[in-house]
């Protein structure tokens, strides 16, 4: 496999953007990226596209825009994996230049969950919830309880779950949930392509804000935003050619799926499945960090961007992630490890918590990642210098993992 290295990097503002079209909206990230990586159109040889299109009413809508990012008679592969989507197109993009097929690729993934007012976001996942039924009744489960996980919102209602699940295993309580859902919003202030922003947010501002489903309040939720994310990938020799001097260099990639419900912790004879295992996560981690010869990921490693719209999920994959013991990750909140000028930062530019664009989030992991290796994050730019960082996506029926790790350095 050649060394890849992403040279440049774009964003659309995220947010409730019915100013644009999708074309124009996606557009804006492309040309972004493009003036960011000091290349022209001409340059770029493919391009990996993902979103989910239901979420926006438009199907292959990369067929409509096509000529909106200069991609008129190129290559171009499209992913949909849900949450995924962004980094498993960022996968794509990866290894086409890696394998050799390509020089110079564009990726970029997108959501723009307000042309369709959100039927997608709500009633696609449902059958999250649904898969559950046969165990719940079961163990004797009140249905009420899995109406509530099913129609309160089905990402919430599962994501409460879990939450709950977690919470068990590591004994932290809501309060940590509202700690980290201030961080992702006072991040998101110093973030000009952010959603939710609220400056100088405390954990007792999410504290006063409505129980939604225990033990999950309104302040925990994050938002259903439009926006678009990209970056450009480019081989080693293709740098040089260029002339392109700041660079991320893509130093290990993996993604894996947990295994079937059927495999979870027995209950009366029935499995249970503790969603907050996700040893797909653990896996994508452990793959990735070989292929980076990272070794030691909580010294190697000096930030990262997770996928976790709900704050208890950045609690859980950062351990699943390797970066702290299983059942710990509350106590390094709780000393500012994570905040943006702690020893661990994660999620600096607010994160899923405050800005999803589904289709667009996990490719903005690797776009933030990227950024504060190359130091251009701007007012969010963690203050040490981020020699390595991992960008990680979950999704499909929350089972999907990826996990990119970047660096200042070719491996």
């Amino acid at each position: 496999m050649r060394r890849v290295a992403i040279i440049g990097c774009g964003q659309s503002k995220h947010g409730r953007r019915t100013d644009v079209s999708q074309a124009e909206l996606v557009a804006e990230a492309v040309w972004a990226a493009i003036e960011d990586a000091s290349i022209a159109p001409e340059d770029i040889e493919a391009y990996a596209v993902g979103n989910m299109q239901g979420f926006g009413g438009i199907c292959q809508p990369d067929l409509v825009f096509a000529d909106y990012i200069a991609a008129g008679g190129k290559a171009m592969q499209r992913v949909a994996t849900g949450g995924t989507v962004g980094g498993s197109t960022a996968h794509l993009g990866y290894y086409e230049v890696a394998s050799g097929m390509y020089d110079v690729v564009l990726a970029v993934s997108w959501e723009k969950h307000s042309d369709s007012a959100e039927p997608g976001a709500t009633t696609g996942l449902l059958h999250v919830a649904f898969a559950n039924l046969s165990y719940m009744m079961k163990i004797g489960m009140d249905m009420r309880s899995f109406a509530i996980m099913g129609l309160a919102g089905a990402a919430a209602g599962i994501s409460a779950y879990q939450a709950a699940f977690y919470m068990a295993r590591s004994g932290c309580s809501i309060e940590h949930f509202d700690m980290v859902a201030a961080k992702a919003r006072r991040n998101a202030a110093k973030n000009k392509y952010a959603h939710l922003k609220w400056p100088n947010c405390t954990p007792e501002d999410i504290a006063k804000t409505e129980m939604l489903i225990w033990p999950m309040r309104f302040g925990h939720v994050c938002p259903a935003s439009d926006g678009a994310s990209c970056v450009i990938y480019a081989s080693e020799d293709a740098v040089k050619r260029l002339g392109i001097k700041e660079v991320a260099w893509v130093k290990g990639v993996a993604a894996y799926a947990d295994e079937e419900a059927d495999q979870g912790e027995s209950y009366q004879g029935t499995a249970v499945v503790d969603y907050s295992d996700q040893t797909g996560a653990i896996l994508s981690a452990r793959k990735a960090y070989e292929r980076a010869g990272i070794k030691d990921p909580r010294k190697e490693i000096d930030m990262a961007e997770i996928y976790a719209p709900f704050p208890h999920q950045e609690l859980m994959f950062s351990e699943r992630l390797g970066f702290f013991d299983d059942g710990t990750a509350w106590k390094a909140v709780e000393e500012g490890v994570t905040e943006i000028d702690g020893d661990f930062p994660i999620c600096p530019s607010g994160g899923v918590n405050a800005t999803n664009a589904i289709g667009s989030s996990g490719m903005q992991r690797v776009v933030e990642a990227a950024l504060q290796i190359m130091g251009k994050a701007e007012e969010h730019q963690v203050p040490k210098d981020v020699r390595n960082a991992v960008a990680h996506a979950w999704g499909g029926q929350v089972q999907f993992n990826t996990v990119m790790v970047l660096g200042d350095r070719p491996r």
